[in-house]
């Protein structure tokens, strides 16, 4: 986890992905945890959930951190 978080800050910081990304990036996981017994890659449905509320406060983090613009609905 701690890898995923310091490429996620690195590759913002260096402006390879926007915020918009991280949020899209953050609805698929949320997605994929909501789906997980339809998921043709199963995992643990309390690994999915876990992974999807980390997920959002990685993103919580960046934008504070980094900002950016928000990606249009």
């Amino acid at each position: 986890m701690v890898i995923l978080q310091t490429l996620l800050c690195l590759m913002r910081e260096k402006n390879l992905l926007s915020r918009a990304d991280i949020e899209e990036l953050c609805d698929r996981v949320a997605m994929r945890a909501a789906q997980a017994e339809r998921d043709p890659l199963p995992c643990c449905p309390a690994a999915a959930t876990s992974a999807a509320t980390q997920m959002a406060q990685i993103g919580g983090y960046i934008g504070r951190q980094y900002g950016g613009k928000h990606r249009r609905s």
